[in-house]
């Protein structure tokens, strides 16, 4: 099979999509199901472009269950141990990222 090149003006259009959605996300956080759908668009979106999520958007979705977190609303956050511990509230998922 033919490999496909990259394309770095069709990456970089994607990325500002992404952007884009995840912004229309936090304007949207006290409709949950719009917010978790705009979180969805940007998976795909990354996923169909096979980008990586940029990490300021990364922590601020579940990766079990994709919905968009609201501190307070749908998710608890803890410190423990040099690492900040999300717990998502709708599905029970556990996230764990290092203190840096």
């Amino acid at each position: 099979m033919a490999q496909h090149k990259k394309n770095p003006a069709a990456n970089g259009i994607a990325l500002e999509r992404i952007e884009i959605l995840f912004t229309q996300a936090h304007k949207n956080r006290d409709n949950p199901d719009l917010a978790n759908r705009y979180v969805a668009l940007a998976r795909e979106i990354a996923m169909r472009r096979r980008l990586r999520m940029p990490r300021k958007f990364r922590h601020s979705f579940c990766p079990a269950c994709h919905a968009y977190f609201v501190p307070g609303e749908n998710i608890r956050v803890r410190i423990q141990h040099g690492k900040v511990i999300s717990t998502c509230k709708n599905c029970g998922a556990v996230i764990r990222f290092p203190v840096r």
